[in-house]
């Protein structure tokens, strides 16, 4: 089954680009990449820019509108993700541990749809 694992952080409690605290992050993101790829369950992952690069869309009346910035205020923001393809969500749980956000943020973790079902 394949899953996404949403990295959810609020800016102030992320370690500072060009600190010990940032390398230390990155070289567990480096990590658990490495290990998602060798496991063999990895299929995509990627960072996000900053929620203020986002537009955000919607359709209301048959009219569409644009808005800068992410649609909901939150204090954590979407950063990244991965999609893996493991048994079960017991497994999906182990690589989301994981990541190094798990420690400052939250790791949503959702199933994705599976439209074309094996039949």
């Amino acid at each position: 089954m394949k899953y996404m694992l949403l990295i959810y952080a609020a800016p102030d409690r992320e370690p500072a680009y060009g600190t010990p605290e940032f390398d230390e992050m990155m070289a567990g993101f480096a990590a658990t990449s490495e290990k998602m790829n060798a496991d063999g369950v990895m299929i995509d992952g990627e960072g996000l820019q900053g929620s203020e690069t986002a537009t955000s869309l919607r359709i209301t009346a048959g009219k569409v509108e644009t808005m800068d910035g992410p649609f909901a205020e939150t204090r954590e923001h979407l950063g990244g993700y991965y999609v893996i393809d493991v048994p079960d969500l017991d497994t999906a749980l182990r690589y989301a541990e994981m990541i190094p956000v798990a420690h400052f943020g939250t790791i949503e973790v959702r199933p994705l749809m599976d439209y074309n079902p094996a039949g």
